[in-house]
């Protein structure tokens, strides 16, 4: 979805969880590690705090800043691309993750993430990558199990 000079991506799902413990598997590095295809999600949960990915071998994927922290209802993160030239040239983007409660213990997580940029070619990457992580995430969560193993990052 874009309209003039921005490009986003928006993701809702469903998931068999309470918001405390989907916050938790947002938030956790034991759990974030299960399910984000490979990728090390290292952060300070906090306002403010640093934020990064890093693929298994080390190199540095994406790095930021938590923007909003209201645990149990949103998270956002101001996020660089850091491996692809033609992505870090696109500038910041920001990945709002927002958790509303739904009937009985069900909550509804939306995802959306935005860069202001027609046509970006890293909004176009992440319309990819998000769906599959989400997928791990709410099956992790109502069964136990990733549904998706890592990937393989090479350059």
């Amino acid at each position: 979805m874009s309209t003039a000079g921005t490009s986003s991506f928006v993701y809702v799902t469903y998931i068999r969880a309470t918001p405390e413990k989907l916050w938790s598997a947002l938030t956790t590095p034991e759990f974030l590690e299960k399910f984000w295809l490979g990728i090390e999600v290292e952060a300070e949960w906090k306002l403010g705090g640093a934020w990064q990915l890093s693929f298994p071998d080390g190199r540095v994927a994406d790095s930021g800043e938590i923007v909003a922290f209201d645990p149990n209802r949103r998270l956002g993160i101001r996020w660089h691309n850091q491996w692809m030239p033609e992505m870090k040239a696109e500038g910041w983007s920001l990945c709002t993750m927002e958790i509303e409660p739904a009937a009985g213990e069900t909550v509804k997580l939306t995802v959306t993430h935005c860069i202001e940029r027609e046509r970006s070619k890293f909004i176009e990457a992440v319309a990819g990558g998000w769906p599959q992580i989400l997928s791990n995430l709410k099956s992790l969560l109502e069964t136990g199990s990733i549904i998706l193993p890592a990937r393989d990052f090479k350059r």
